[in-house]
């Protein structure tokens, strides 16, 4: 959007930063500086000092404090990831900016780890590239059909060209959080197309070594942005991972470290757009974004519900051990009472499993990872592996044919039965995905646990259409082992191959 000058104030004698803001062809220089005068309004010690904003032969420029230190950017890209609790302090500084900025109804609209300051010597935190900042309600789309910001940290309903408020930015920070701790966006694909998908559709998984910040990152992290976490509680829980980065602030600790690497991630195929969609380019239009979007959620569904509850039946199948028993009539395969219950999966279509996980190949008709020295038990038609002490519990269920309505009907009738189902149902949500290309739904809830001395749990669940079978897979555990949860869960995942390698 500009070029930076490192200069000095003749005047003040004092040596400042100089924007140089590009202009398209056309482009009126008095909207850029009536915002950067907007912006230069805002006090506080983490946003840029804006000292003046002058047009000198048509292009307009902005005259800001100068910061002497690298951009977070550069850190991560000299040095790798930064702790938990570091960049839960930064978080801190940067909502605190966002914040003074949004008092004054001022929108940043690109808040990445380029546009934050590092200052040598304090390691003050300072936002800065405010330039292309709007008042609320602006559009994503500029005068010259440009898209505004960078696609990777932007927030869905910006990419859907709804009106963005704050919440958009706080999207954003957490987008920033998961790159200090990881080395890269949660949404890094090879294609803007991809970006796009990503961000709209795609099931969301914040990397492992989050650990203490994962609370906040799920938090922000939500599509929906009347649900989104908001800037006082992001605030109270980024303070306690600051002060103390080994728990996070609903007690929960860091993932192990047996998750997959930010790199392996990476090396995942971008999901496609829909064949007339695949429009490329550094112009996104709104109207593409809106058409996509009614194709891939649009329509009224219905389903009966088929999947249960964190599984009572499974909650004690953990914990007696006991064999497997032949699945119901709609399970994909047969499980003879004599089946081991683990054995080594075939080689043909296995995906590896993560260092402290192993690959099994289950009697039902597929095979995944699960961590070492989890035990297998069954009921009638799903499929368990718990944790030695019964707390941790992978499930895994198939129902042959796929119900009408598809994923995202059966979890929302699985949702609307929560409360009936998972005693003291709360912080649910059902979030329309993709795995590995298909369509797929995401539920996501805390619940009490059926007994007092289970105490309060998290569940998350993926639900899939593959082949003409619907694939259910989700992870439960105490709320302060939610971390450890989510790194089994997406181990799971993304090891998880059919019985016909599909």
């Amino acid at each position: 959007m500009g070029t930076v000058w490192r200069a000095v104030d003749e005047r003040l004698g004092r040596p400042v930063a100089v924007k140089e803001l590009h202009l398209d062809a056309g482009t009126q220089a008095v909207a850029p500086l009536r915002e950067a005068r907007v912006v230069a309004q805002i006090r506080h010690p983490h946003v840029v000092v804006v000292h003046d904003a002058v047009e000198h032969d048509g292009v307009p420029f902005i005259v800001m404090e100068l910061v002497d230190g690298g951009s977070l950017a550069d850190r991560l890209a000299a040095t790798g990831p930064v702790a938990p609790a570091e960049a839960a302090g930064i978080g801190l500084a940067l909502l605190g900016a966002l914040s003074a900025a949004h008092a004054r109804g001022v929108l940043h609209r690109d808040v990445k780890p380029a546009n934050v300051l590092l200052e040598a010597g304090t390691g003050r935190a300072v936002l800065t590239d405010f330039g292309i900042a709007r008042l609320a309600g602006a559009t994503t789309i500029s005068d010259s059909g440009a898209f505004v910001g960078s696609p990777e940290y932007t927030a869905p309903e910006r990419m859907q060209g709804a009106e963005a408020g704050p919440a958009a930015d706080l999207w954003s920070l957490g987008v920033l959080l998961c790159a200090a701790v990881s080395g890269e966006s949660p949404f890094r694909r090879d294609s803007i197309g991809g970006v796009l998908h990503a961000v709209v559709f795609d099931e969301i998984r914040p990397p492992a070594r989050l650990g203490p910040l994962g609370p906040v990152v799920r938090g922000l992290l939500e599509r929906d942005p009347q649900r989104r976490l908001d800037a006082a509680e992001a605030a109270r829980l980024l303070s306690a991972c600051a002060a103390d980065g080994a728990v996070g602030g609903d007690g929960s600790a860091p993932a192990p470290a047996g998750g997959y690497t930010p790199t392996e991630r990476a090396t995942r195929p971008a999901e496609a757009l829909p064949a007339e969609s695949r429009r490329r380019g550094a112009a996104f239009r709104v109207g593409l974004i809106a058409a996509l979007l009614v194709a891939a959620v649009g329509g009224t569904v219905t389903a009966t519900s088929l999947l249960g509850d964190d599984k009572r039946a499974g909650a004690t199948a953990g914990a007696t051990g006991s064999p497997a028993s032949a699945p119901a009539s709609s399970a994909p395969a047969s499980a003879p009472a004599s089946a081991p219950a683990l054995s080594a999966a075939p080689s043909r279509s296995v995906r590896p499993a993560p260092a402290g996980y192993q690959v099994v190949s289950d009697a039902r008709g597929f095979s995944l990872a699960v961590p070492a020295g989890y035990r297998r038990t069954t009921d009638e038609q799903r499929v368990f592996y718990g944790s030695p002490d019964g707390a941790v519990r992978i499930g895994i269920k198939t129902v042959t044919p796929a119900p009408a309505g598809g994923p995202l009907a059966v979890m929302r009738t699985a949702d609307g039965n929560g409360a009936q189902t998972n005693p003291g149902y709360r912080e649910n949500k059902v979030v329309p995905t993709t795995h590995d290309g298909q369509p797929a739904a995401l539920w996501e809830f805390t619940w009490d646990g059926f007994t007092r001395a289970e105490g309060a749990r998290h569940t998350f669940d993926l639900c899939w259409e593959q082949g003409g079978v619907l694939y259910d897979v989700w992870v439960s555990a105490p709320v302060g082992r939610a971390g450890e949860a989510r790194g089994h869960f997406d181990a799971a995942l993304d090891s998880f191959v059919p019985a016909s390698g599909a």
